[in-house]
């Protein structure tokens, strides 16, 4: 969870009022936060919700704060500009998308140039997983003619970096400069580089590395900047528009930039906003608070959204630097915060129940058991992944996923539909750990909007083989009291004739084969993979109905 630091007077400052303890503390919570610790003049709030970036920083804290108390809240106000960034189209391989915006019109004070500094590092380290996903870089404009130009260019390409007093290339600011060496790794596919450079050739950045020490030293006085961001298209955007309203609340004036691609010109910071329909029907369901369409609206404007009144629901338009909102269940969250969670009226229970577990638990966990003893290390995925993961590493064809509609990152766009892929994924990122390695994975899967509780597992190490895994299942399924057999299956996962799908009273319950060496070269991987696959769901119900028919049997027997 993110930490940040800033001036309790800033602080004050910003909201226009001196807050009290009480008053901080309780503002804090409805950010989902909390104060860890005060020196001085100096809080240390951590933030318990990594969604919410538009809160990590000062700014963004005290315009949540000023709509709790009832004051108005500053709508970005962005102005058009003859500036410019081209892009070229051999950077689109490497790091394509960037988008950028001018602030001027104020001094920067020390305290600002603190926050805009951890503004910068925290968005990009957290929100953008250590740059990967979002790189931001801030300049000062005054020394920068433009257009600008996006481009890739040669590892032996100089400029002087941030922090040094020599020119240095791309290639060894990677190997000697701290941020080279601390983020080389994002660079380490690719023969070319990218970098920023002005109408006079004058070198800004290093993106997502360093900045330039001429243009991109930002010192207190500076009244013109310029901050630019790259990475992700989504998260780019939406770096942009945070840092834009801040700046925006500390009095500047935003300036958009025209991002000239190949094929396609846009201007940032993008003003698109979304549009959400919520009514008060569905905060009564969820919070049993009767408010009228007056009430909710103002209650809504606190959290700072605008909206209009339509048919007796609100049109609730959410504020672009939020990206955070996937259901209107999301705004209704909102409103009982503004509300005031304290203030709603608690009820007596209405039904008492005891807790207890579905039996396919037990069984499931008995699997796990069983596994565990044969010497197999359980794993743990998200259910979340993508496509790619799923079909294309594995040479297959989709077969049933379900989509996310919003999704907030490519990696993980759709829910998983089967569990051996998310292994592989394990064994290529422990590559250096020793060998053999045997490990399982039990977990839900979701195929064509139906769910199954599934078991995958596998075994990588020189002598792996058919043989092997088929003397586990065996096992398996001996101590359940049921027999399997084997049908030969073409899989484009798995060597032809070393693969088999497994039948049990001659329903299908899973898969069991050697890796096709396409697959292994997918993951990079070079030694022989095994592996199996078995669907929990439909053995249960298998393995229950033997023991029912065994049940009759007996009882059958005993009245002879």
């Amino acid at each position: 969870m993110p930490t940040i630091n800033i001036s309790l007077k800033e602080l004050n400052l910003l909201v226009g009022k001196k807050l009290s303890e009480k008053e901080l503390d309780y503002f804090l919570s409805c950010a989902k936060a909390e104060l860890e610790k005060r020196i001085g003049d100096e809080l240390i709030i951590k933030l318990n919700d990594t969604n919410l970036p538009y809160l990590w920083s000062s700014e963004g804290l005290a315009r949540l704060f000023k709509g709790l108390l009832g004051k108005k809240i500053k709508r970005l106000v962005v102005k058009k500009t003859n500036k410019r960034i081209i892009v070229d189209e051999d950077i689109t391989a490497i790091r394509p998308y960037i988008g950028a915006f001018t602030a001027s019109g104020k001094q920067v004070t020390k305290e600002l140039l603190k926050q805009i500094i951890q503004l910068q590092e925290k968005l990009a380290d957290c929100y953008g997983r250590k740059r990967e996903k979002l790189a931001i870089g801030v300049y000062s404009s005054k020394r920068i003619k433009f257009p600008v130009r996006y481009k890739a260019v040669s590892t032996n390409y100089e400029f002087v970096p941030l922090g040094f007093e020599e020119r240095m290339s791309l290639k060894r600011i990677l190997k000697e400069h701290p941020k080279g060496i601390e983020y080389a790794g994002l660079l380490k596919d690719f023969n070319k580089y990218p970098i920023l450079v002005d109408d006079n050739n004058e070198t800004l950045s290093f993106p997502p590395i360093i900045n330039s020490n001429f243009s991109g030293k930002v010192e207190v006085g500076d009244s013109e900047l310029l901050i630019e961001a790259t990475g992700d298209l989504r998260i780019v955007n939406l770096a942009i528009n945070i840092f834009a309203t801040a700046l925006s609340d500390r009095g500047f004036k935003i300036g958009a930039i025209e991002i000239v691609y190949p094929k396609v010109k846009k201007r940032t910071p993008e003003m698109n906003e979304e549009k959400v329909t919520v009514s008060t029907d569905n905060v009564e369901r969820i919070f049993g608070l009767k408010l009228n369409v007056n009430e909710t609206k103002n209650l809504l404007k606190k959290m700072g959204y605008d909206c209009k009144v339509k048919n007796k629901q609100l049109l609730v338009i959410v504020p672009n630097y939020r990206d955070d909102i996937m259901h209107n269940v999301d705004i209704v969250e909102d409103i009982g915060i503004a509300y005031g969670y304290e203030k709603i009226q608690k009820e007596k229970l209405k039904t008492y129940t005891i807790g207890g577990t579905f039996q396919i638990n037990d069984f499931v966990d008995n699997m796990r058991e069983i596994l565990i003893g044969f010497s197999y290390q359980e794993v743990y995925s998200p259910i979340l992944t993508n496509k790619e993961l799923l079909y294309e590493k594995m040479n297959i064809k989709d077969f049933g996923t379900i989509e996310i509609e919003n999704i907030m990152s490519e990696t993980y766009a759709v829910v998983r539909t089967w569990l051996l892929p998310l292994l592989m994924d394990f064994l290529s990122k422990n590559k250096t750990a020793s060998y053999p390695q045997k490990v399982f994975e039990q977990g839900l899967v979701t195929i064509k909007e139906k769910d199954y509780e599934k078991v995958a597992l596998i075994s990588i190490h020189k002598d792996a083989n058919y043989t092997e895994m088929r003397q586990i299942l065996d096992a398996i399924l001996c101590v359940f009291g049921v027999k399997s057999e084997i049908k030969e299956l073409e899989h484009g996962s798995f060597i032809t004739g070393r693969t088999g799908k497994i039948l049990v009273n001659g329903k299908e319950i899973g898969i069991i084969g050697e890796m096709h060496p396409r697959t292994l070269i997918n993951f990079y991987l070079q030694l022989p993979v095994v592996a199996m696959e078995l669907n929990l769901s439909l053995l249960y119900e298998l393995v229950e109905n033997a023991k029912r028919q065994n049940l009759s049997t007996c009882q059958k027997d005993s009245k002879r």
